[in-house]
């Protein structure tokens, strides 16, 4: 483990790709070899000719500076000259050939006669994204006090780190499927109901209208209750979607209430959305909060257990609490900070210790409490009536990216997920040591999310080793034997934001304390969530998890599939493409793939009492706005003969919108025409003239 203090400086969570450097280099065996994660042509970086095509360019304005490095001291005598268009790359050529022809030399490097050197702008995202770059990124994270941290404590920390390499890939490889211990848990009735042994011998079909003919029949193999909850948790919702809810932004989180009469969605643009959901199949607009001076982005909210409160969060110390009633304005939230320990507003500041973002937020069950996952490495516990956070804990070694609560009856077992690659036990009942009462060691690479079963018992964790894993409280690891472990050296350090993750570069953790092991969605651009299904519409039957390719995955307990909801094929090009929208685009535009429609689904909510699911993603051309979309159950059918008909699309207030749909294309001439037609004056008809209808 590293030994640095912590450092203070704010993370952002998905920044543009083109202000960093995201490489892969081998700087521990001392060999000039770069460790690429796949061999591409168009990686070559050669500067380009006088005659070679202008294209459009990052605009460095748009950014900030804080975001780019200075390397003028390795590029001295070098002028890089950034085009355009095909205007400015023109005048640039015709300065240089005016500077030729006054005669002015120029300047020199080891004897070669340099210029201006024209850079494309696919040169400069790939360059940026290619491997060995990240060297010169690297080391420049500052701790709190503002000195960069010691390279010899920690040689890989920093913005963008090295990866590692690893030893010998391991044959083990990752758990086996199905696994079984997932198996028992299934058999055991904590996780749903399993089919009868007599219906798997006889190889019975789980159709919704099998399993209520047989029970009506009066020969199903279950008792009534037990044929009910099978058929229940059978109805896993399509991919077919029922309503694309459309943003002009990035959509975050999404999730429905307890009791499902309530939903929110949280964007880019500092807004949350809120919905009545009371009819899971047709909602209604709500109201709007806002977070007033965001950065970034909001990061997370949690709903107050009578629904009465928002908290909503962003790369700030302080939370945003919102009244969810609608005679009730949110466009003035109340502000939780964080930072407030109960010092002077002098002492935090002077401290750093209001220098800090938060990533998770969750209400406690009794709605008094509000902890905090933040980028200081610390979890923090507000208390709503003594107006202050009333507990920090000082726990982990890098970002603590998701907090929740063990139980929904109890506000003592606190856990939390960091980006050192562990989960940590908290007892607020016995830390007098400030010491976690037991940790989780299994995941490889940093956590993105945690969400627990609500029984004190069951976490379940998403990771960006690309796996999704299920822990037993009761099966965690000690305190005392954790801390002679390096959780670190078993981490490849790599980035998920730009980076690949192969099933090659996987080994299996020695010390892995996970009961299942889930696999098959991609972690990787965002911080991706997971969750387990609700009690009463599925019995807790399933996890569930975003991805990176755009699906939902369901997954049984015994880490089979049990589906997948294809959210990009279901909006696919669901809106025309927007140029005002191209300037906030996650995805690099490249000749061979412009503009391409693209989406990550980066969190998902199953409705409690009714087979529906919505999805919050990342999803348009280039990925550049958002989407809400719900899906449900429809037993296969492509269509709907009711109204709305499936896969309609509304704006975020749920409204029809035109601009959504692709407009025909009409004859300039005749729409002239057709124009001075409707600007004539018409006469009206006189009583004793004869109207015809």
């Amino acid at each position: 483990m590293s030994s640095r203090e912590p450092s203070e400086v704010t993370r952002v969570e998905s920044p543009d790709p083109s202000s960093h450097a995201t490489n892969i280099y081998d700087a521990e065996n001392g060999q000039d070899e770069w460790l690429d994660e796949e061999d591409d042509d168009d990686m070559d970086f050669e500067p380009a000719t006088d005659d070679s095509e202008a294209v459009e360019f990052f605009d460095p304005a748009e950014a900030d500076e804080s975001d780019f490095h200075d390397a003028d001291d390795g590029l001295s005598g070098v002028e890089i000259g950034l085009s355009a268009n095909d205007d400015d790359h023109v005048e640039e050529d015709e300065n240089e050939s005016q500077t030729e022809a006054t005669g002015t030399e120029r300047p020199l490097i080891n004897s070669v006669p340099v210029g201006r050197i024209h850079v494309t702008h696919d040169q400069i995202m790939r360059l940026f994204g290619h491997a060995g770059l990240q060297g010169l990124f690297t080391n420049h994270r500052s701790n709190s006090s503002g000195n960069p941290p010691d390279d010899d404590d920690d040689p890989d920390n920093g913005y963008g780190s090295r990866r590692r390499r690893r030893g010998k890939a391991s044959k083990e490889g990752y758990p086996t499927v199905p696994s079984e211990e997932g198996e028992k848990l299934m058999a055991t009735g904590t996780f749903g109901e399993s089919e009868h042994y007599e219906d798997r011998l006889r190889n019975r079909k789980g159709r919704l209208a099998t399993r209520l003919m047989y029970r009506e029949l009066g020969i199903s193999s279950h008792a009534p209750n037990r044929a009910n909850k099978l058929a229940a948790q059978s109805l896993i919702p399509s991919s077919n979607a029922d309503t694309i809810i459309h943003y002009n932004d990035r959509c975050y989180s999404g999730q429905f209430s307890d009791d499902g009469n309530f939903f929110f969605s949280c964007g880019k643009d500092f807004k949350v959305r809120m919905y009545d959901t009371s009819n899971p199949y047709k909602w209604k607009y709500y109201k709007t909060a806002i977070y007033p001076y965001g950065q970034w982005t909001i990061t997370d909210a949690s709903l107050s257990p009578d629904n009465r409160f928002l908290a909503y969060s962003s790369i700030r110390s302080v939370v945003c609490l919102a009244p969810t009633d609608p005679t009730l304005s949110a466009e003035s939230p109340l502000f939780l900070d964080f930072s407030d320990m109960g010092q002077s507003r002098h002492d935090r500041f002077r401290g750093g210790h209001s220098n800090f973002g938060i990533w998770s937020i969750r209400f406690s069950g009794d709605g008094r409490e509000v902890v905090a996952g933040t980028s200081n490495q610390s979890v923090y516990v507000y208390d709503i009536e003594a107006k202050r956070s009333i507990l920090q804990i000082r726990g982990h070694n890098d970002d603590v990216n998701a907090v929740c609560f063990g139980d929904k009856t109890s506000p003592h077992i606190l856990y939390s997920g960091s980006d050192d690659t562990l989960i940590k036990v908290w007892d607020r009942r016995s830390m007098g040591d400030s010491r976690e009462a037991g940790v989780f060691m299994g995941h490889t690479e940093g956590l993105t999310y945690v969400d627990s079963k609500g029984d004190g018992r069951y976490v379940l964790s998403n990771g960006k080793d690309q796996t999704m894993k299920l822990w037993d409280l009761r099966k965690m690891m000690s305190t005392e034997k954790a801390s002679k472990l390096d959780p670190g050296s078993y981490s490849t350090g790599f980035d998920y934001r730009f980076m690949a993750y192969t099933e090659a570069e996987y080994q299996p953790h020695p010390y892995d304390c996970s009961l299942v092991t889930f696999r098959g969605h991609r972690v990787l651009k965002t911080l991706i969530r997971c969750h387990f299904s609700p009690p009463a519409s599925t019995d807790s039957r399933y996890v569930y998890s975003g991805s990176e390719d755009g699906s939902v995955y369901i997954y049984n307990m015994d880490a089979t599939l049990a589906g997948r909801i294809d959210v990009n094929k279901a909006t696919h090009h669901s809106r025309p493409k927007n140029p005002d929208f191209y300037p906030h685009q996650y995805e690099i535009r490249t000749s061979r793939n412009p503009d391409a429609w693209k989406t990550c689904v980066r969190d998902a909510s199953w409705h409690p009492d009714a087979p529906v699911i919505a999805a919050t993603s990342w999803n348009g051309w280039g990925m550049s706005t958002g989407t809400c979309t719900t899906h449900s159950w429809n037993d296969g059918a492509e269509d709907d003969e009711s109204e709305p008909k499936m896969g309609m699309r509304v704006n975020q207030r749920l409204e029809d919108d035109e601009d959504l749909y692709d407009r025909p294309q009409r004859n300039d001439r005749l729409s002239r025409i057709r124009s001075r037609l409707r600007s004539q004056v018409v006469r009206a008809a006189d009583d004793d003239d004869d109207v015809v209808w």
